[in-house]
């Protein structure tokens, strides 16, 4: 059972399980497809990943292109990281916004993007382990990304500026204005209600 949070942005959405726990320790159910098909959106999620970062890490902000765009579902296991969605959809009334949520080993919340939003997190503590979900199989051929530190999109990463460790290919992503942008609005990316 989930609860489902509406965020600024149509389509992005937290959603928070429901936990059953005692002395024991704790339950929930992760996934089910039923009830993330009435509650959420109508996808098939097709792709499981998994990564372990540590402190500091900024991963982002990446996207595929089409035909092998993807939306995700994504959710931390251990640790915490500030998970973050933009939308990158030319002609939308929210392009260049974002949405920035905190998930964590205790929250137990999920984030889910759905496809024509660029995405990435920053690893707020000693380590992260951080699984999603998703709707298209990877394709390295249709990597795309915008840089993480944008000033125009206004991201609080809330990383320190010296603690923060990025790969190479994600310290020199295009600005949003220079990407090569392959969503427009109003496309059906993905069937959400």
């Amino acid at each position: 059972m989930i609860d489902v949070i509406e965020t600024a942005i149509e389509g992005v959405k937290i959603i928070q399980p429901k936990i059953f726990g005692d002395a024991r320790g704790y339950f929930f159910e992760s996934f089910s497809q039923r009830e993330f098909e009435e509650k959420v959106c109508r996808t098939q999620f097709v792709q499981d990943n998994e990564s372990r970062s540590i402190a500091g890490v900024v991963r982002g902000l990446h996207f595929q292109k089409p035909p092998f765009t993807q939306a995700k579902l994504v959710r931390v296991v251990r640790g915490a990281v500030l998970d973050v969605a933009v939308d990158i959809r030319k002609g939308s009334p929210t392009f260049g916004q974002h949405v920035a949520v905190e998930l964590t080993e205790e929250n137990h919340r999920q984030f889910f993007v759905p496809r024509g939003f660029a995405h990435g997190f920053a690893v707020l503590s000693e380590e992260a382990v951080f699984q999603y979900k998703c709707d298209n199989y990877y394709a390295p051929q249709a990597e795309g990304a915008i840089a993480w530190d944008d000033p125009a999109l206004g991201i609080d990463w809330r990383v320190p500026q010296g603690d923060r460790i990025l790969s190479e290919k994600d310290a020199h992503h295009p600005r949003l204005a220079e990407a090569e942008i392959p969503f427009s609005y109003g496309e059906p990316l993905t069937e959400c209600p």
